[in-house]
């Protein structure tokens, strides 16, 4: 990457329209990145350095004094350094009181400290206004105008005047200020950006659990009983003939699985005859997880087509196809035309094409960018009833795979049924649980649950009831 200039992007304020003077303590890579982008939005910058003589490669424009020096030149103090150097603060006591102090330490690990750098620095400057943002910001982020990168900026303190004039300065970077309350926050903050994919976690672990299971599946039954029973070598099929079984299997089985939590507390609300309830807590996890479940969904369909299309180029494939047709015209013999065989392949064909058409669909609309063009409805119509659209079409697709051998026992290899079965149990069993929730005596019941009504309601003296306190909306699907 080359090196940025100032005079690579334009200021935001001309000259004359200076604003105050930001004091930055620390000379790192994310301390010259926020100089440089506050001398952009017309601030004056002064750093403050152990070794103001030897600090190098900082912004033009900006001055480098001692610690205590750059502090007694602006009431706002960026701490850009590690806690394990905060030690030196303790010095500058008498100089920080009453300035406000912005905290934008990150740690290595979650939950490294008892408490958060914000409150433990606090401690060491208790004249001091604490202020804890800007850590959930990264260099490059600033550098990029932060244009293809997160713009929200986590800010807690206890100080309203001090939090307030940090997030004016935010919003002065062109980026959007989060006001997370006290500074009892700081710690959930700083341990945000150490979170690895949080939501993914179980997506990932289900899908990896899924591929591997029917692989092996698929490889007893492909590889392993053909050289059991004939010694013939059919390792090779492992390389694309088991994956391409094994991606479509695992899309619609996690198509299914989006869809099942939202039955099941349908269930819930209806045994119950009231929504005032909490969910269990696996149900309410499995509910937050619905969208990142049906994007990997969609990444091993998107997987699927494309095995599918290489399928003609194999060698096994044009081989095969080369020795038949020798064979037929040795013979002098040709195979019958089949309607019904000719219906099947292209029903089948359609109804992939047609199902995957809206899988994509699902997952373009579950995109913030497009989610946020449309209102509740256009997005509970579209993730609701063409979501459970696309399931019936995928569901049909891999039925009509199977033709006339579906559930026949001439498919069984050593009494283990086809791996495209096992994958048909929870889409099946999910549309029929939905059929029946669609009846009109039951829908019609869920739906006055759904608006407050209670079967076995039991008024209070103030007429307050305990609320679910649910994070996700049942009838939001991906």
């Amino acid at each position: 990457m080359e090196k940025t200039s100032t005079d690579a992007f334009p200021f935001t304020m001309n000259s004359s329209e200076k604003q105050e003077t930001v004091c930055i303590f620390g000379t790192g890579d994310f301390g010259r990145s926020l100089a440089l982008k506050m001398l952009q939005c017309g601030y004056s910058i002064v750093f403050g350095s152990r070794n103001p003589q030897k600090s190098s490669l900082l912004p033009n424009g900006a001055e480098v004094l001692s610690y205590s020096e750059a502090a007694r030149k602006s009431d706002i103090i960026i701490i850009a350094v590690h806690r394990e150097h905060y030690g030196f603060l303790t010095e500058l006591t008498e100089v920080l009181k009453g300035k406000t102090l912005v905290d934008i330490s990150n740690n290595l690990k979650i939950n490294q400290y008892p408490e958060s750098n914000a409150e433990y620095l606090a401690q060491l400057v208790p004249g001091a206004h604490v202020v804890k943002a800007f850590n959930t910001i990264s260099a490059w982020a600033l550098q990029s105008g932060a244009l293809d990168a997160n713009r929200q900026v986590f800010v807690c303190g206890n100080d309203s005047k001090a939090k307030q004039r940090v997030m004016d300065i935010v919003r002065t970077l062109g980026l959007t200020p989060l006001d997370q309350g006290s500074l009892m926050a700081a710690k959930e903050i700083e341990n945000y950006p150490l979170q690895l994919f949080p939501m993914w976690k179980f997506p990932f672990y289900l899908s990896a659990f899924l591929c591997v299971f029917f692989f092996f599946y698929c490889v007893i039954r492909d590889v392993i009983y053909p050289y059991v029973n004939g010694g013939k070598d059919s390792t090779f099929r492992m390389a694309i003939s088991i994956p391409n079984r094994v991606f479509p299997i695992a899309a619609l089985t996690l198509l299914a699985l989006v869809y099942l939590p939202g039955v099941i507390a349908a269930i819930l609300q209806l045994y119950r005859g009231t929504k005032y309830r909490r969910f269990p807590d696996w149900l309410d996890h499995w509910m937050l997880c619905r969208k990142q479940l049906g994007l990997v969904a969609l990444g091993f369909a998107s997987l699927h087509v494309l095995y599918t299309l290489v399928i003609p180029i194999r060698y096994y494939v044009r081989w095969t196809m080369k020795n038949r047709t020798i064979t037929q015209a040795t013979a002098k013999r040709e195979d019958p035309f089949s309607t019904s065989t000719a219906w099947l392949s292209d029903s089948y064909v359609a109804l992939g094409i047609l199902g995957f058409f809206l899988f994509v669909l699902l997952g373009i609309t579950s995109l913030p960018s497009v989610s946020n063009t449309v209102n509740w409805r256009e997005f509970r119509f579209v993730q609701s009833k063409l979501g459970y659209l696309t399931l019936i079409l995928c569901t049909a697709h891999t039925m009509v795979y199977g033709g006339k051998r579906f559930l026949s026992p001439s498919s069984l290899i050593w009494y283990l049924p086809s791996a495209y079965v096992i994958a048909l149990i929870i889409p099946c069993i999910v549309l029929v649980i939905k059929f029946v929730l669609v009846l009109p005596c039951i829908d019609k019941t869920l739906t006055r649950i759904r608006q407050g009504w209670e079967r076995n309601a039991k008024p209070t003296l103030n007429g307050e009831r305990y609320l679910k306190q649910s994070s996700v909306h049942l009838d939001s699907e991906l």
